[in-house]
């Protein structure tokens, strides 16, 4: 018997950091949306736990941690030990979201490990517990399983949908080189020693996505992380203004980084600006559409 689960990256229109609290965590304000680049995951009931994972092209399999510490793992051995039932299965993972890239594809993995080990083994875990589990594996882990358009705040983990009832169309180009998320707030913290308690407001961006309007949403795109991010990787800058040469409305660093993600103001607009990505020697150009749903059974 198995089951697969499918489970979207996601990217941050807003991301608003604020100063380190006690804990080292950041205090965030930041808006999530899952975009149509996918991880697949099938659990097979077995005697072992144990996890394989087949890469995309553009992913370095070297990039992927094997072992104990594989995040679906741990989102195994996390919902039997709340259940109180063995931690068991086989897990093949399927993955196309690009690794250490800012798209969250490790959380979408777990993410899509405790939907899988909770239909499988029929635990009916409520959505309230699933989250909380979610959020002691890693902050971006709650938004992956709600997917759509959310609001986050915290360290990012509390969760709160956003009503966007219209389609965005982006290009993301990953690169086979990571960049460390803890790095990269580190390098925010030296950059910003004066950060703000209080983390920059997601309303501007809420505000344009009621509006259906892709061009003021190019406008208020935020990430408090990209100067950081361009500082250590300072191609990243020259890839964004060379997708925005080709017609995206926007370029922005995904999350901590290194994917870099356009939007466009439509399908067309889309597909011209990969084009023409591709055409300047970028091997691996994405296009998506936003917003797409979370953690789901694949028929």
């Amino acid at each position: 018997m198995s089951i697969t689960v499918r489970a979207a990256a996601k990217i941050n229109l807003h991301l608003g950091v604020g100063r380190a609290r006690k804990d080292g965590f950041h205090p965030l304000d930041t808006v999530y949306q899952a975009i149509g680049i996918h991880d697949d995951l099938t659990l097979t009931a077995a005697d072992d736990l144990g996890v394989t994972t087949h890469v995309a092209a553009h992913i370095d399999p070297a990039a992927v941690p094997d072992g104990p510490d594989n995040i679906v793992l741990r989102a195994a051995r996390l919902l039997a030990g709340h259940a109180g039932v063995p931690a068991t299965g086989a897990f093949e993972v399927r993955k196309d979201i690009p690794v250490a890239g800012g798209m969250a594809g490790g959380s979408a993995d777990a993410a899509a490990a405790l939907v899988a080990y909770d239909r499988l083994r029929d635990l009916r875990t409520s959505d309230d517990d699933l989250l909380a589990l979610a959020a002691e594996l890693g902050s971006d882990i709650p938004f992956s399983l709600v997917g759509g358009t959310a609001r986050g705040t915290g360290r990012g983990e509390q969760v709160t949908p956003v009503e966007d009832l219209h389609s965005w169309w982006w290009v993301a180009v990953p690169t086979t080189e990571g960049l460390s998320t803890p790095a990269v707030y580190a390098h925010f913290d030296r950059l910003r020693p004066d950060a703000p308690v209080v983390p920059a407001s997601a309303e501007p961006v809420l505000a344009a996505l009621a509006t259906g309007e892709p061009l003021r949403l190019a406008r208020a795109l935020h990430n408090d992380l990209q100067e950081p991010a361009i500082d250590l990787r300072p191609e990243l800058g020259d890839l964004i203004a060379l997708g925005e040469a080709e017609g995206a409305l926007r370029g922005m660093v995904s999350g901590s980084g290194p994917t870099v993600v356009f939007l466009c103001d439509s399908a067309d607009g889309a597909r011209a600006t990969a084009a023409g990505l591709s055409g300047a020697g970028h091997e691996v150009v994405l296009t998506a559409t936003g917003p797409v749903a979370g953690a789901h059974l694949v028929e």
